[in-house]
């Protein structure tokens, strides 16, 4: 299982669809005074699928994973979380993620009905304007499992490794919203572009690796849950590790090869590498520790972050006119 790379290039051959009718004349664009909330609605988006990742992962490090018992009511009888003198606080948090997702799904209809309605872009723009709302209806039904299946390890990976492609598809929404819908253009050499996706097939394999790690080690999301992945948690740390350092050899090449490229596209590969640094400290750290909640929730945002980096420099490697 590997996070699917986004669709970055279209076919050039997409063209408008339907600004006009059947007699030629443009038909009224009856949303056109909300299209400039198109932007904030997607930086939204991308902003609630990365804090969906903190959420989730503080589910799971406080051990409330099974704060609601079952779903999607909270409790038999009961659709949220209520307090009485049994009660305890792991169902709040766990509610409190649930209810995020609504937050999030709300946004994701805001997205899809802007981007959708747009009829001077694209098809293939305006189809991805519904992947943020089938991707939180899918993680809906996957949460719902979890649950269900009391944290069964495959399924909790399975939740975690979809959210990281929701985050790297809600960016090249994003970035698309601010193109033209020209064929992409190069703006770098052949051996960087190819650079550029390395980097990003090997971001797939160090989420994967990490969230097998995670997947053995202590935080299950439940004291009461026993079972894990049955591999050597510090085998896979250590493969988790290799991979990173690859990553960072690839991408010391990536910012050689771009160093007199345009300005954008090394501002991209300088953040991703101080967004790797950053990851890289707090995971020995942590590794040596002993996997402290916080450090780990921390590793979880950065992850997030460490996707939607390696998106934006793939990104950049083209532009539209």
């Amino acid at each position: 299982m590997s996070t699917p790379p986004p669709a970055l290039d279209p076919a050039p051959a997409d063209s408008p669809a339907g600004a006009a009718s059947g007699d030629g004349a443009a038909r009224p664009d009856r949303l056109a005074p909300l299209r400039r909330w198109t932007r904030p609605v997607l930086v939204a988006n991308l902003v609630a699928q990365i804090g969906i990742i903190v959420t989730g992962g503080a589910v799971r490090l406080t051990g409330s994973g099974l704060g609601c018992s079952t779903w999607p009511q909270c409790e038999p009888g009961q659709f949220a979380a209520k307090f009485h003198p049994e009660t305890t606080y792991h169902q709040f948090v766990e509610y409190g993620n649930r209810t995020l997702t609504g937050v999030l799904s709300v946004i994701a209809i805001a997205a899809l009905v802007l981007v959708w309605t747009d009829r001077s872009r694209v098809l293939s723009y305006r189809l991805l304007g519904a992947v943020p709302l089938l991707g939180v209806a899918a993680q809906a039904v996957i949460g719902g499992v979890i649950v269900l299946l009391h944290l069964h390890p495959g399924w909790v990976s399975l939740h975690f490794v979809v959210s990281a492609a929701l985050v790297s598809v809600s960016l090249l929404l994003l970035h698309r919203s601010g193109e033209g819908d020209g064929p992409p253009v190069p703006t770098v050499a052949p051996r960087s572009r190819a650079l550029a996706w390395t980097l990003y097939g090997i971001t797939a394999l160090v989420v994967i690796l990490g969230v097998i790690v995670t997947g053995a080690g202590p935080h299950s999301g439940d004291e009461e849950v026993g079972y894990r992945f049955a591999v050597d948690p510090a085998l896979m740390s250590k493969l988790h590790a290799w991979a990173v350092w690859v990553f960072v050899a690839v991408l010391v090449a990536y910012l050689v090869s771009v160093r007199r490229g345009p300005q954008e596209v090394r501002r991209a590969a300088w953040i991703l590498l101080a967004i790797t640094l950053g990851q890289g400290l707090i995971g020995y750290v942590q590794y040596f520790t002993g996997l402290p909640a916080l450090l780990v929730g921390l590793h979880m945002l950065g992850s997030a972050l460490l996707v939607a980096g390696s998106t934006r420099v793939v990104l950049t490697t083209r532009t539209r006119a």
